[in-house]
Protein backbone atom coordinates (compact mmCIF):
# COMPACT_ATOMS: atom_id res chain seq x y z
CA UNK A 1 0.00 0.00 0.00
CA UNK A 2 1.68 3.33 -0.92
CA UNK A 3 2.08 5.74 1.52
CA UNK A 4 0.78 9.53 0.90
CA UNK A 5 3.54 12.11 0.85
CA UNK A 6 3.54 15.22 3.48
CA UNK A 7 4.37 17.85 1.66
CA UNK A 8 7.47 20.05 2.43
CA UNK A 9 7.69 23.88 2.60
CA UNK A 10 8.37 26.86 4.19
CA UNK A 11 6.34 28.35 7.47
CA UNK A 12 5.10 31.25 5.63
CA UNK A 13 3.90 28.41 3.04
CA UNK A 14 1.89 26.44 5.41
CA UNK A 15 0.00 30.20 7.01
CA UNK A 16 -0.56 31.25 3.03
CA UNK A 17 -2.25 27.82 2.21
CA UNK A 18 -3.83 27.91 5.65
CA UNK A 19 -5.19 31.94 4.75
CA UNK A 20 -6.14 30.61 1.29
CA UNK A 21 -7.95 27.08 2.90
CA UNK A 22 -10.36 29.20 4.95
CA UNK A 23 -11.06 32.10 2.03
CA UNK A 24 -11.85 29.49 -0.45
CA UNK A 25 -13.72 27.40 1.89
CA UNK A 26 -15.66 30.65 3.23
CA UNK A 27 -16.40 31.68 -0.75
CA UNK A 28 -17.67 28.39 -1.71
CA UNK A 29 -20.64 28.45 0.56
CA UNK A 30 -21.91 32.11 -1.57
CA UNK A 31 -23.98 31.49 -4.46
CA UNK A 32 -22.18 30.99 -7.68
CA UNK A 33 -23.24 34.41 -8.82
CA UNK A 34 -21.40 36.02 -5.70
CA UNK A 35 -19.04 33.74 -4.89
CA UNK A 36 -17.07 34.21 -8.34
CA UNK A 37 -16.52 38.19 -7.96
CA UNK A 38 -16.38 38.18 -3.84
CA UNK A 39 -12.69 35.53 -4.45
CA UNK A 40 -12.19 38.36 -6.89
CA UNK A 41 -12.29 41.30 -4.83
CA UNK A 42 -10.54 39.25 -2.00
CA UNK A 43 -7.52 38.31 -3.71
CA UNK A 44 -6.74 41.88 -5.10
CA UNK A 45 -7.78 43.58 -1.86
CA UNK A 46 -5.93 41.03 0.71
CA UNK A 47 -3.74 38.25 -0.41
CA UNK A 48 -2.22 39.94 -3.45
CA UNK A 49 -0.93 43.05 -1.64
CA UNK A 50 -0.30 40.59 1.51
CA UNK A 51 1.49 37.92 -0.72
CA UNK A 52 3.58 40.46 -2.87
CA UNK A 53 1.27 39.39 -5.64
CA UNK A 54 0.30 43.04 -7.13
CA UNK A 55 3.87 44.66 -6.55
CA UNK A 56 5.55 41.70 -8.58
CA UNK A 57 2.84 41.89 -11.37
CA UNK A 58 3.85 45.94 -11.24
CA UNK A 59 7.58 45.40 -11.50
CA UNK A 60 6.91 43.01 -14.61
CA UNK A 61 4.28 45.36 -16.07
CA UNK A 62 6.68 48.52 -15.87
CA UNK A 63 9.53 45.68 -17.34
CA UNK A 64 7.66 45.04 -20.18
CA UNK A 65 5.72 48.44 -20.61
CA UNK A 66 8.52 51.13 -19.40
CA UNK A 67 6.49 54.40 -20.89
CA UNK A 68 2.91 52.72 -19.62
CA UNK A 69 1.96 55.24 -17.07
CA UNK A 70 2.02 54.33 -13.59
CA UNK A 71 -2.21 54.45 -12.78
CA UNK A 72 -2.68 52.07 -15.66
CA UNK A 73 0.69 49.76 -14.98
CA UNK A 74 -1.17 49.59 -11.06
CA UNK A 75 -4.96 49.14 -12.42
CA UNK A 76 -3.86 46.47 -14.96
CA UNK A 77 -1.86 44.34 -12.13
CA UNK A 78 -5.23 45.41 -9.80
CA UNK A 79 -7.27 43.37 -12.12
CA UNK A 80 -5.18 40.40 -12.92
CA UNK A 81 -5.39 39.75 -9.16
CA UNK A 82 -9.15 39.77 -9.35
CA UNK A 83 -8.84 37.45 -12.70
CA UNK A 84 -6.57 35.09 -10.44
CA UNK A 85 -9.38 35.24 -7.54
CA UNK A 86 -12.02 34.46 -9.76
CA UNK A 87 -10.16 31.78 -11.64
CA UNK A 88 -8.91 29.84 -8.37
CA UNK A 89 -12.52 29.84 -7.49
CA UNK A 90 -14.48 28.75 -10.17
CA UNK A 91 -11.62 25.40 -10.69
CA UNK A 92 -12.45 24.62 -7.05
CA UNK A 93 -16.00 24.39 -7.59
CA UNK A 94 -15.53 22.58 -11.46
CA UNK A 95 -19.05 21.34 -11.51
CA UNK A 96 -20.64 24.70 -11.21
CA UNK A 97 -18.18 26.02 -13.17
CA UNK A 98 -18.67 23.32 -15.83
CA UNK A 99 -22.84 24.13 -15.63
CA UNK A 100 -22.39 27.51 -15.11
CA UNK A 101 -20.44 28.00 -18.81
CA UNK A 102 -22.15 24.58 -20.80
CA UNK A 103 -23.91 26.57 -23.05
CA UNK A 104 -20.52 28.53 -24.50
CA UNK A 105 -19.99 27.40 -28.35
CA UNK A 106 -16.78 27.64 -28.99
CA UNK A 107 -15.24 29.45 -32.38
CA UNK A 108 -12.16 29.30 -34.61
CA UNK A 109 -10.01 27.72 -37.18
CA UNK A 110 -8.73 25.06 -34.82
CA UNK A 111 -12.19 23.50 -34.66
CA UNK A 112 -12.06 21.82 -37.84
CA UNK A 113 -9.16 20.43 -37.81
CA UNK A 114 -9.68 19.00 -34.29
CA UNK A 115 -12.66 17.21 -35.30
CA UNK A 116 -10.69 15.36 -38.34
CA UNK A 117 -7.84 15.02 -35.84
CA UNK A 118 -10.82 12.72 -33.38
CA UNK A 119 -11.71 11.01 -36.43
CA UNK A 120 -8.70 9.75 -37.38
CA UNK A 121 -7.24 9.72 -33.71
CA UNK A 122 -4.65 11.30 -34.46
CA UNK A 123 -2.88 12.77 -30.77
CA UNK A 124 -3.90 16.29 -29.60
CA UNK A 125 -2.11 18.74 -27.93
CA UNK A 126 -3.74 21.84 -26.59
CA UNK A 127 -1.49 24.91 -25.86
CA UNK A 128 -2.63 27.46 -23.61
CA UNK A 129 -1.90 29.59 -20.90
CA UNK A 130 -2.70 31.83 -17.51
CA UNK A 131 -5.07 33.61 -19.35
CA UNK A 132 -8.61 33.95 -18.58
CA UNK A 133 -9.36 30.83 -17.21
CA UNK A 134 -6.90 28.05 -18.68
CA UNK A 135 -9.40 25.66 -17.84
CA UNK A 136 -12.47 26.72 -19.37
CA UNK A 137 -11.50 25.21 -23.01
CA UNK A 138 -10.87 21.89 -21.70
CA UNK A 139 -14.32 22.05 -19.92
CA UNK A 140 -15.90 22.85 -23.12
CA UNK A 141 -14.32 20.18 -25.60
CA UNK A 142 -14.47 17.83 -22.46
CA UNK A 143 -18.81 18.59 -22.65
CA UNK A 144 -18.37 18.05 -26.28
CA UNK A 145 -17.14 14.46 -25.88
CA UNK A 146 -13.38 14.79 -25.81
CA UNK A 147 -11.26 13.13 -23.17
CA UNK A 148 -8.66 15.87 -22.85
CA UNK A 149 -5.92 14.33 -20.24
CA UNK A 150 -2.80 17.51 -19.22
CA UNK A 151 0.53 17.59 -18.39
CA UNK A 152 0.78 20.08 -15.17
CA UNK A 153 3.36 22.51 -12.97
CA UNK A 154 3.22 21.89 -9.34
CA UNK A 155 2.58 25.08 -7.47
CA UNK A 156 5.62 26.67 -5.56
CA UNK A 157 3.71 26.18 -2.75
CA UNK A 158 3.70 22.49 -1.67
CA UNK A 159 0.70 22.51 1.01
CA UNK A 160 -1.19 24.88 -1.12
CA UNK A 161 -0.66 21.80 -3.97
CA UNK A 162 -1.63 19.27 -2.40
CA UNK A 163 -5.44 19.99 -2.60
CA UNK A 164 -4.88 22.64 -5.82
CA UNK A 165 -4.10 19.53 -7.97
CA UNK A 166 -6.99 17.50 -7.33
CA UNK A 167 -9.37 20.59 -9.00
CA UNK A 168 -7.45 19.57 -12.08
CA UNK A 169 -7.46 15.63 -11.57
CA UNK A 170 -10.50 14.96 -10.60
CA UNK A 171 -12.26 15.07 -14.16
CA UNK A 172 -11.65 14.70 -17.76
CA UNK A 173 -9.15 12.84 -18.71
CA UNK A 174 -5.91 11.31 -17.24
CA UNK A 175 -3.95 14.14 -15.72
CA UNK A 176 0.39 13.82 -14.75
CA UNK A 177 2.49 15.89 -12.80
CA UNK A 178 5.15 17.31 -14.57
CA UNK A 179 8.33 15.79 -14.17
CA UNK A 180 9.97 12.42 -16.05
CA UNK A 181 7.36 9.75 -14.70
CA UNK A 182 4.72 12.55 -15.30
CA UNK A 183 5.81 13.65 -19.10
CA UNK A 184 6.39 9.60 -19.87
CA UNK A 185 2.53 8.61 -19.03
CA UNK A 186 1.13 12.23 -21.12
CA UNK A 187 3.40 10.35 -23.35
CA UNK A 188 1.26 7.08 -23.78
CA UNK A 189 -1.47 8.80 -23.48
CA UNK A 190 -0.92 10.79 -26.68
CA UNK A 191 0.47 7.83 -28.43
CA UNK A 192 -2.95 6.08 -27.74
CA UNK A 193 -5.28 9.07 -29.84
CA UNK A 194 -5.27 10.63 -27.01
CA UNK A 195 -6.05 14.65 -26.18
CA UNK A 196 -3.96 16.72 -23.68
CA UNK A 197 -3.29 20.50 -22.59
CA UNK A 198 -0.17 22.08 -21.34
CA UNK A 199 0.48 25.58 -20.19
CA UNK A 200 3.53 26.64 -21.67
CA UNK A 201 3.95 30.24 -19.90
CA UNK A 202 6.30 29.74 -17.13
CA UNK A 203 9.93 30.21 -17.00
CA UNK A 204 11.54 26.40 -17.41
CA UNK A 205 14.80 25.10 -18.78
CA UNK A 206 14.50 25.30 -22.45
CA UNK A 207 15.28 27.73 -25.25
CA UNK A 208 15.21 31.60 -24.96
CA UNK A 209 12.19 33.29 -27.07
CA UNK A 210 11.03 37.20 -27.16
CA UNK A 211 7.93 37.27 -25.33
CA UNK A 212 6.38 40.82 -24.97
CA UNK A 213 9.83 42.25 -26.32
CA UNK A 214 12.41 40.61 -23.88
CA UNK A 215 13.92 37.14 -23.85
CA UNK A 216 12.12 34.57 -21.71
CA UNK A 217 13.24 30.85 -20.67
CA UNK A 218 10.67 28.69 -22.47
CA UNK A 219 10.45 24.65 -22.26
CA UNK A 220 10.15 23.17 -25.58
CA UNK A 221 8.31 20.36 -24.12
CA UNK A 222 4.91 21.39 -26.15
CA UNK A 223 6.67 21.06 -29.66
CA UNK A 224 9.22 18.09 -28.37
CA UNK A 225 6.47 15.58 -28.06
CA UNK A 226 4.63 17.07 -30.75
CA UNK A 227 7.15 16.07 -33.30
CA UNK A 228 7.89 12.70 -31.69
CA UNK A 229 3.92 12.02 -31.50
CA UNK A 230 2.94 13.57 -34.74
CA UNK A 231 0.58 15.05 -32.52
CA UNK A 232 -1.54 18.13 -33.66
CA UNK A 233 -0.80 21.07 -31.97
CA UNK A 234 -3.72 23.27 -31.37
CA UNK A 235 -3.39 26.56 -28.96
CA UNK A 236 -6.79 27.61 -27.40
CA UNK A 237 -8.02 29.88 -24.60
CA UNK A 238 -10.71 30.77 -22.48
CA UNK A 239 -11.07 34.37 -22.51
CA UNK A 240 -13.01 36.12 -19.73
CA UNK A 241 -16.04 38.54 -20.78
CA UNK A 242 -16.98 41.83 -19.46
CA UNK A 243 -19.70 40.04 -17.25
CA UNK A 244 -17.05 38.34 -15.65
CA UNK A 245 -18.54 34.88 -15.05
CA UNK A 246 -19.11 34.20 -18.51
CA UNK A 247 -16.11 33.11 -21.12
CA UNK A 248 -15.47 32.91 -24.91
CA UNK A 249 -13.72 29.91 -26.39
CA UNK A 250 -11.10 30.32 -28.97
CA UNK A 251 -9.85 27.08 -31.01
CA UNK A 252 -7.14 28.34 -33.02
CA UNK A 253 -5.30 27.20 -36.07
CA UNK A 254 -2.79 24.05 -35.64
CA UNK A 255 0.70 25.27 -34.90
CA UNK A 256 2.67 24.63 -38.08
CA UNK A 257 4.97 21.58 -37.54
CA UNK A 258 8.99 23.09 -37.80
CA UNK A 259 11.66 23.25 -35.37
CA UNK A 260 11.07 22.95 -31.92
CA UNK A 261 12.15 26.59 -31.12
CA UNK A 262 9.68 27.60 -33.85
CA UNK A 263 6.89 25.63 -32.86
CA UNK A 264 7.55 27.67 -29.43
CA UNK A 265 7.74 31.03 -30.95
CA UNK A 266 4.47 30.76 -32.58
CA UNK A 267 2.77 29.38 -29.99
CA UNK A 268 4.02 32.48 -27.95
CA UNK A 269 3.09 35.02 -30.78
CA UNK A 270 0.05 33.80 -30.28
CA UNK A 271 -0.59 33.96 -26.36
CA UNK A 272 1.41 38.03 -27.24
CA UNK A 273 -1.49 38.41 -29.49
CA UNK A 274 -3.99 37.55 -27.00
CA UNK A 275 -2.39 39.73 -24.08
CA UNK A 276 -2.36 42.43 -26.45
CA UNK A 277 -5.92 42.93 -26.73
CA UNK A 278 -6.60 42.33 -22.78
CA UNK A 279 -3.43 42.09 -20.90
CA UNK A 280 -4.95 42.30 -17.70
CA UNK A 281 -6.09 39.07 -18.35
CA UNK A 282 -2.83 37.63 -18.27
CA UNK A 283 -0.97 36.20 -14.93
CA UNK A 284 1.81 39.00 -14.58
CA UNK A 285 2.27 37.82 -11.36
CA UNK A 286 4.59 34.77 -12.75
CA UNK A 287 8.37 35.29 -12.34
CA UNK A 288 8.43 34.96 -16.53
CA UNK A 289 11.93 36.56 -17.40
CA UNK A 290 13.90 35.58 -14.69
CA UNK A 291 17.15 37.31 -16.11
CA UNK A 292 16.02 40.29 -14.51
CA UNK A 293 18.09 41.94 -12.08
CA UNK A 294 15.18 41.18 -9.63
CA UNK A 295 14.84 37.79 -10.64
Amino acid sequence: MSTRKTPKGTTADWLADRVLRGLIGTMLRLPYERRVPAMGRALRGAVAPLAGYQKRAEENLKFIYPNMAVDKRRQIAHDCCDNFGRTLIENYAWQEFSNRISGTVPTGEGLEPLAEAAKTQRPVIFVTAHYGNHEAPRQILTAMGHTIGGLYRPMLNPYFNAHYAKTMTSWGGPVFEQGRRGTMGFARHLKSGGMGTLLFDVSAKGVKIPFLGQPAHTATSAADIAIKMDALVIPYFGIRQPDGLSFAIEVEAPIKTGTPEMMMTEMTQRLEAQITRDPAQWFWVHRRWKARKDG
